[in-house]
């Protein structure tokens, strides 16, 4: 069994259900553990959008992580993603945060996340369920990299799924 970390968000419909119907997907192919709060983040990059709904969770899985990825994908189209433009608003998005300590990076699939050091609507969640989980490259916990961060983006709990 893999250990895996996902970040799931949402910001069109019921963005909690969404959440919640994703999670429940999931479970089909992982064995979800712990799950952060919910947290309501302004969007990043595209900014004329509604806030996100976001959490983090930690889960085992037998499936590699290009099936994970594939996965995860098929979940995102059944609950209505479809594809435009990078940032666009969308119902649901389920990214690969961590998979064990494991470095990918092909044109399909980059792990850790390539932006998640970046973030702090992946960050905060994080530290709630992982604090000292170290980041394979930047070989710094999940707290150091959110106390690092000097950006303004709001991130707020929202409440719990």
């Amino acid at each position: 069994m893999s250990t895996v970390y996902l970040g799931l968000g949402s910001n069109l419909g019921d963005r909690e259900a969404n959440l919640v119907k994703a999670l429940g997907l999931l479970t089909q192919q992982v064995t979800i553990g712990q799950v952060s709060s919910i947290y309501e983040t302004e969007p990043v990059g595209y900014l004329e959008q509604p806030w996100f709904l976001n959490l983090v969770c930690v889960g085992e899985t037998k499936m590699d992580p290009f099936g994970l990825l594939a996965f995860a994908k098929e979940i995102e189209s059944e609950l209505g993603r479809v594809s435009s433009f990078p940032n666009a608003p969308r119902p649901i998005d389920i990214d690969l945060l961590l998979y064990n300590d494991q470095k990918i990076d092909t044109e399909d699939l980059t792990i850790p996340h390539p932006r998640m050091a970046q973030r702090r609507f992946v960050l905060a969640p994080m530290v709630e369920i992982a604090a000292s989980v170290i980041h394979p490259v930047d070989r710094k916990t999940m707290k150091e990299l959110l106390t690092e961060r000097d950006d303004s983006t709001q991130v707020r709990k929202w409440g719990n799924v």
